[in-house]
């Protein structure tokens, strides 16, 4: 295929039905004859099994998820931390100018993760840490504080 080959599939005009038997979707408009789904605001709510008892209240709803209530933290990786000015204070506001992170979406705030090696002296400000982060953070002769 080449470039002057190509179409655009964008540029369809739109199908207009019940528009005489000539273009051939006229009478019916593609509803057929009769019937629940022929009918005017005619047809069955979604999950509908035409009566029989819907799968989404045959299945056991039991236990509990706690995925609506747990924290939502944005990671970031110590390996994304070597980008940073060494002796720098790190929050989420720098790490945003950083472009590690985007700003509308703190959260619950930053999560430092473990991954990667650094090497630079950083005063971090966070909201969480885990064990390995701190280690290297603090290995590398910088600081660690949650927020």
């Amino acid at each position: 295929m080449k470039l002057n080959e190509m179409t655009s599939s964008g540029n369809k005009t739109a199908f207009r039905k019940g528009r005489g038997a000539a273009t051939g979707n006229g009478k019916t408009a593609g509803r057929g004859h009769k019937g629940q789904k022929a009918r005017s605001g005619g047809g069955v709510r979604p999950g509908f099994e035409g009566g029989q008892m819907p799968l989404y209240r045959r299945l056991p709803k039991r236990g509990f998820n706690n995925k609506r209530f747990a924290p939502a933290y944005i990671e970031v990786n110590v390996s994304d931390l070597e980008k940073l000015d060494n002796g720098a204070t790190v929050d989420a506001k720098a790490l945003a100018e950083a472009g590690i992170i985007t700003l509308p979406k703190i959260n619950d705030g930053v999560k430092i993760l473990g991954n990667g090696d650094l090497t630079k002296k950083l005063d971090v400000k966070a909201a969480k840490f885990t064990a390995s982060a701190k280690e290297k953070i603090e290995k590398a002769g910088g600081s660690v504080q949650e927020v």
